[in-house]
């Protein structure tokens, strides 16, 4: 594939990151042939460690396709890191906005100017107790409905063991390996020229993210759960739980009053 729009802030931040990628783990790369050769499109990748970005970034860029992340817009504002964002062509997302689409205009404009842009459904680093993909989130279908682009489902795995989710120490011995399998595009063709309702955003996401899971299946060897983590819902229970406890020691504490 040919090597295309990089520019010095992407070489520069690869002679940077990868001699030490290179070091710290081996690597085991399938799918390469899914990755379009001419065109705009989107990669949709499974989170599981703060490192995993730049093990996937450096799957991407052996592809000769570099990868654009959205990150939040501030980051894109002042000092190196800024102009490191804005050299290496990342998509800022404007999350003040209330217009769900023009949050994610960039990525629009990007993909329509042929470039890949790189999402993480999940939004963050997965949840799920044993690092299955969580839900997603609806702004990868809403950018490949708008835009028709072609969609790569991406799972990867092995960055994790390197560095465990939400964890602060390197995992160094014995060395990892980065396993990642892109996969053909997803049909989401019988979403097009529909009215984008939550509902349907929902349905095309949950169609990307299963592609996701089925790659990563086979990576890992097992089967998903049957039942994907949802945050929210997790989130929904504990406040249940914890107002019952609450409920359940104010009780206690009335009918302790009760008898003294």
């Amino acid at each position: 594939m040919p090597r295309r729009r990089i520019g010095f802030w992407y070489r520069f931040a690869a002679v940077l990151c990868k001699p030490p990628l290179v070091v710290l783990i081996k690597r085991d790369w399938r799918g390469m042939e899914h990755i379009p050769a001419e065109g705009g499109f989107i990669t949709a990748v499974n989170h599981n460690s703060h490192i995993d970005p730049f093990a996937y970034a450096h799957f991407q860029y052996n592809t000769g396709r570099v990868p654009r992340f959205l990150a939040k817009s501030g980051l894109f504002k002042k000092g190196f890191v800024g102009a490191a964002m804005r050299g290496t062509g990342q998509i800022p997302v404007y999350r003040e906005t209330t217009d769900a689409l023009s949050a994610f205009r960039a990525a629009i404009d990007a993909v329509e100017r042929g470039e890949c842009v790189a999402f993480y459904p999940e939004g963050t680093i997965t949840r799920d107790p044993d690092q299955w993909p969580m839900t997603g989130k609806t702004g990868a279908a809403r950018v490949a409905l708008e835009t028709k682009c072609p969609v790569i489902p991406v799972a990867q795995w092995g960055a994790n063991e390197l560095l465990p989710p939400y964890a602060k120490k390197l995992n160094l011995l014995p060395r990892k390996t980065h396993r990642v399998l892109a996969g053909p595009p997803v049909d989401l063709t019988r979403f097009y020229d529909k009215e984008m309702s939550p509902d349907l955003l929902k349905e095309a996401t949950e169609v990307i993210m299963a592609a996701i899971t089925h790659h990563l299946e086979e990576i890992r060897g097992e089967k998903a759960p049957g039942t994907t983590y949802d945050p929210r819902q997790e989130r929904i229970e504990q406040r249940r739980r914890t107002a019952a406890q609450n409920n359940g020691q104010t009780k206690a504490e009335q009918e302790e009053g009760q008898g003294t």
